[in-house]
């Protein structure tokens, strides 16, 4: 195939040649896929449902869990449906769409993370001033951001990687379309332009992560002075959470876009992309429901 015009479609990862393999591949991405739309769900309702849980931290959590159940559900269903029948095909079309949700879903989601960590910030450092700060139209604004920007940057993305000339084949090396992959099946140095973006995109990245990590410091160094126990143990409680799932979705997607080609293997290369598209979305309902109190008894009220 000389260039993307007239390619028809690109050939996903196989996870294994046996059928056993295959399916038992099958169950465990449905098992997977089906408990985040379940916690994500519950989590949504609970949310929706229960007026006390009306507040800005949970419009954001509400907001965080409609963008997990998009980011992975963009990726599983089609790889899914390819060892199910045993095959690798997805369209160029569809290679595209998934390439616009990852960009869009996922940075969503990181700037939206970021909004969280300022709502923190503001509700444990700044009390006062928080139902300033944190109205109903500032965080209405703040969310539109987000969805927005990433909207912007995920359109740019897959623009400019589509309209490369691909000519070393068609297979990408991974479970889903991803622009590394993508663009090692590049035959001109117009690629370059698509890294230099990347590279942006993660700059932007590695500042919201260095925001979201000062704002804690300067949480923590609150908290520990507070002189009740009980006061110390729900700012943690709401806080932790929050760092472990901005921590593990950070790291693995900067190492997936950054890692040099001398590291790079299939294997490594599965693992990474299951950690920051698959396992967050899966966690995040259990993470962000275990240490919540509110958000507990909102649920067993849910279920009764």
């Amino acid at each position: 195939m000389s260039n993307s015009s007239s390619m028809a479609n690109f050939l996903l990862l196989a996870f294994a040649d046996t059928r056993e393999l295959q399916l038992l591949h099958f169950w465990l991405f449905l098992g997977i896929y089906l408990a985040a739309l379940l916690g994500n769900g519950l989590i949504i309702t609970a949310i929706a449902c229960d007026h006390r849980l009306h507040t800005p931290m949970y419009f954001f959590l509400l907001n965080l869990s409609v963008l997990d159940l998009g980011s992975i559900s963009n990726s599983l269903p089609k790889s899914m449906a390819n060892s199910l029948w045993d095959t690798r095909a997805i369209s160029y079309l569809g290679c595209a769409a998934q390439v616009f949700f990852l960009f869009f879903l996922l940075g969503a989601e990181y700037f939206l993370l970021t909004v969280m960590a300022y709502d923190r910030y503001v509700a444990i450092c700044k009390p006062l001033h928080y139902r300033i700060l944190m109205s109903s139209t500032a965080c209405f604004k703040m969310a539109a951001a987000s969805w927005g920007s990433s909207f912007l940057n995920a359109l740019l993305h897959t623009a400019n990687t589509f309209l490369l000339p691909l000519c070393h084949g068609n297979a990408v090396d991974q479970f889903f379309c991803e622009v590394p992959q993508i663009l090692r099946l590049s035959c001109s140095d117009s690629y370059l332009r698509e890294v230099g973006i990347l590279l942006f995109s993660l700059c932007l990245v590695f500042a919201c992560f260095v925001f979201i990590m000062v704002s804690y410091v300067q949480i923590f160094r609150a908290v520990l002075r507070i002189p009740s126990e009980r006061g110390r143990y729900k700012a943690f409680s709401t806080c932790l959470p929050h760092l472990a799932v901005v921590s593990l979705f950070a790291s693995t997607a900067m190492f997936a876009y950054l890692k040099p080609p001398s590291i790079s293997s299939p294997s490594l290369d599965l693992v990474v992309a299951v950690l920051y598209s698959v396992v967050p979305p899966a966690v995040n309902p259990l993470i962000y429901s275990m240490r919540n109190q509110e958000l507990k008894v909102a649920l067993s009220k849910l279920f009764q």
